[in-house]
């Protein structure tokens, strides 16, 4: 089973940056994608796209963050890099990194925009 260790939440003010990191125990099979997504406080919220790599490296953004997040590739080919920026109060959620469609999740890290 791949474990999936996460890093970098916190807490941010509005138009702030942050960087989250994910790195998979062992290397991620062809023909998975690599990436985040993420659950709002809200109750029943939805979990939603943020940003995934597939084994090529194109990228694959949620709407609301295109244009402000960038997904890459970290070092080692199984660790990934979120670079967040004019982060907004509706990017606070916990962000979870997966591993598709081998449905491999992390722990989640929390991420909090304050205005």
């Amino acid at each position: 089973q791949v474990q999936l260790v996460e890093s970098g939440g916190g807490l941010v003010q509005a138009g702030g940056s942050l960087t989250l990191s994910c790195t998979a125990s062992e290397n991620i099979p062809g023909n998975n994608v690599i990436g985040w997504y993420r659950q709002p406080p809200a109750p029943g919220a939805r979990l939603e796209l943020v940003a995934t790599l597939d084994k090529d490296d194109i990228p694959n953004y949620g709407a609301s963050v295109k244009g402000r997040f960038t997904i890459s590739r970290a070092d080692a080919s199984n660790s990934v890099k979120l670079n967040m920026t004019s982060l907004q109060t509706e990017d606070s959620a916990a962000y979870y990194c997966s591993i598709q469609p081998m449905n491999y999740w992390g722990q989640g890290v929390q991420v909090t925009v304050s205005s």
